[in-house]
């Protein structure tokens, strides 16, 4: 208990109260070994199907526990994710590691990807066309980890995989179903609005607390 006091008094939370359609995407991958991620990976890292290519630095393909029961998707790389070829690094990436820890995980213990692989210029929302080219990618990497529950992280990526312009407000708090493969997946607030929201932080504990109780 006092370690998780520590790592919510690291987000600025002094104390937290517990709360209690998407349309069939086709998930290609059937096998989960290391190679095939790998194999996905490069294709990845030679992907040219739309212009992001010519402007970023790195690909930024996901990093995390191949066999992890909670898999974390964003938007697309931002700047520090660009340079170093890793999701969620920064100030957003230490919040994202701590609101782990509130819950009794690692960044080691769960899967972080983006939908998009590559930055968009000025970190502009991803554009339709870009996901389009871009998803399969993703498509294959839940098939091979094949997690017990996704999370949507930030309203951009919550509204691409649940095909809804819905506000977070709306979305937050449901359990929605992925694919054919019918995974439960929760929607929370993206740690970079954490930081610039901070009062918003309890609501996305509620959130990881749910997450928490469906991992047990």
């Amino acid at each position: 208990m006092t370690h998780k006091k520590e790592y919510l008094k690291e987000m600025g939370i002094d104390i937290w109260q517990d709360k209690s359609r998407i349309n069939d995407a086709s998930m290609t991958a059937k096998t989960s070994s290391q190679n095939n991620l790998e194999d996905i990976k490069k294709q990845v890292i030679a992907c040219k199907l739309c212009d992001l290519h010519k402007t970023r630095t790195n690909t930024v393909f996901g990093i995390g526990n191949e066999k992890a029961k909670v898999m974390f998707i964003g938007e697309a790389p931002g700047a520090n994710e660009d340079l170093k070829g890793e999701p969620f690094v920064g100030r957003a990436g230490m919040l994202l590691n701590s609101m782990l820890r509130s819950i009794g995980l690692e960044r080691t213990d769960v899967y972080i990807a983006n939908i998009l692989k590559c930055r968009p210029p000025n970190n502009r929302d991803p554009l339709p066309q870009e996901v389009k080219l871009c998803t399969p990618y993703l498509q294959q990497q839940i098939a091979l980890i094949q997690p017990k529950v996704l999370i949507a992280v930030g309203r951009i990526a919550a509204q691409f995989l649940l095909n809804t312009m819905e506000s977070m407000s709306k979305l937050r708090g449901n359990t929605y179903q992925y694919g054919e493969q019918k995974i439960p997946l929760l929607v929370t607030y993206h740690p970079a609005y954490l930081l610039r929201s901070p009062s918003e932080k309890r609501k996305a504990y509620v959130d990881f607390l749910l997450i928490k109780k469906m991992v047990e």
